[in-house]
């Protein structure tokens, strides 16, 4: 079979057998008895794993401890044999695959870019090139001519990413390498990440969802060595999500609900401040116009189903129900739910996405009802509700997630979690930067 050049990695059925020895002599005794008797526990970190991995990809990889993450990765770069199958790579492989791997503690951090630059297989003339732009990118001072065992952590990935992002590599392979870095380096490694994948291949395993769905374009999520989803980042977070739940408090026994409409009249708020610019922006094709879908409840949820969330809307402060709406305006979002148990201290969230799955923003009704928790009866309906200021939105697809738990803010029970329960769409927009814009009070330009 020739190798496609679009296809930067190939990995063919891959699996990887460990032999775990339960004393040490027991190791001593398999070699004496050379395979006639066995004396250790087999454990398949990794079962017939296979993917492709094409140029300009952003591959994430996600699952719970233990589930072969690194083990697949230090296959992929070489420094661990598999058992059985194959992996083919067209081009150069740099890889940030722990906490100063390939790093000598006794070494200063000069000596360590050398050293590692040298490993990835840069001449000494090509690392002298490119040794200020390593050090300007790590960014740690003065103590690039100290011992790398006086760093702390977060130093410490500064040099090493520093290092693989100067290498020429066709691949990069990141493992949980930007969890210790502080705000700035992280935005920074983002940033270069970006550029790296507008023409390169990028292997990413972290355990932040977010910026899983953020930065990569499929993803890959792996159980107990075998691949368990492939499919978008945001698809597979969700189910990860799910896993993550489920291990924790057991299965979600979740069943489908019908869809009711329950009416509520509440009595309007008082009206904040409005944008300056409103009626010039409402009276031009920069309106940001907002359409407002109905609740579903056919997308992906999980819970132990103590309660469950029977609708999901948008009313105006008068309470009218919304289906289409301009970003800035108030509005009200109405969170319907059915105890199907006695409930103490229930909680009512919600988070807006955007279409990668990347959340704008949300909140709970935890610490407004702290001090006075709400018990509702067996069969009755509760509501949540909050009140704020639609934010101007780019143009495309969103999605409202809601999730009603039972205890406190760090420590509940999951009743239910719902994803997209309500959709919405941007068809217009004033908003030319970030992901989302607000409304300005005021704004000024004047000599002085």
């Amino acid at each position: 079979m020739s190798f496609n050049d679009d296809v930067i990695i190939d990995v063919k059925n891959i699996s990887k057998f460990f032999e775990i020895y339960e004393k040490p002599s027991h190791r001593l005794w398999q070699m004496l008895y050379r395979g006639r008797k066995q004396f250790y526990r087999p454990f398949w970190a990794l079962k017939d794993i296979s993917f492709k991995v094409r140029r300009g990809e952003c591959v994430g990889i996600v699952g719970k401890n233990g589930a072969g993450k690194s083990t697949l990765l230090q296959i992929v770069t070489g420094t661990l044999s598999p058992s059985s199958g194959s992996v083919r790579i067209n081009g150069r492989v740099a890889a940030l695959l722990e906490l100063g791997s390939g790093f000598n503690p006794e070494f200063t951090g000069r000596e360590n870019v050398y050293l590692n630059a040298s490993i990835l297989g840069l001449s000494e003339k090509e690392i002298e090139k490119r040794y200020n732009d390593i050090v300007s990118f790590a960014d740690i001072g003065d103590f690039i001519d100290q011992p790398v065992k006086s760093y702390s952590s977060g130093m410490t990935v500064r040099l090493a990413f520093a290092v693989v992002a100067h290498v020429d590599a066709d691949v990069l392979i990141v493992d949980e390498a930007l969890s210790v870095g502080d705000a700035f380096f992280t935005q920074k490694c983002m940033r270069f990440l970006r550029n790296f994948m507008e023409t390169k291949t990028v292997l990413f395993v972290s355990h932040d969802t977010a910026a899983v769905k953020n930065l990569c374009n499929h993803a890959i999520l792996l159980e107990k060595g075998s691949i368990k989803l492939t499919g978008t980042p945001k698809e597979v977070t969700e189910k990860y999500l799910e896993d993550i739940y489920e291990s924790v408090q057991g299965e979600s026994t979740l069943t489908l609900q019908e869809e009711v409409d329950i009416p509520e009249k509440l009595c309007p708020e008082e009206l904040d401040f409005c944008d300056m610019r409103r009626d010039f922006i409402n009276h031009s094709p920069l309106r940001n116009d907002i359409e407002i879908f109905h609740f579903s409840n056919v997308g992906a949820a999980f819970g132990k189903g103590g309660a469950v969330i029977k609708n999901v809307f948008l009313t105006d402060f008068q309470d009218k129900p919304m289906s289409w709406i301009i970003g800035g305006e108030i509005v009200k979002l109405k969170i319907i739910c059915s105890a199907h148990k006695e409930l103490f201290s229930p909680i009512v969230g919600f988070i807006v996405k955007d279409r990668l799955g990347q959340t704008l923003f949300g909140d709970n009704t935890y610490i407004s009802c702290k001090e006075k928790p709400l018990t509702v009866e067996r069969g009755k309906i509760f509501i949540a509700e909050f009140i704020f200021r639609m934010p101007i939105l780019l143009t495309g697809n969103y999605s409202i997630t809601v999730a009603i738990a039972e205890g406190t803010q760090s420590e509940h029970i999951q009743h239910e979690w719902r994803h997209d329960a309500l959709m919405f769409q941007s068809h217009s927009t004033s908003c030319t930067t970030g992901l989302i814009g607000i409304p300005m009070k005021n704004i000024t330009l004047k000599n002085i």
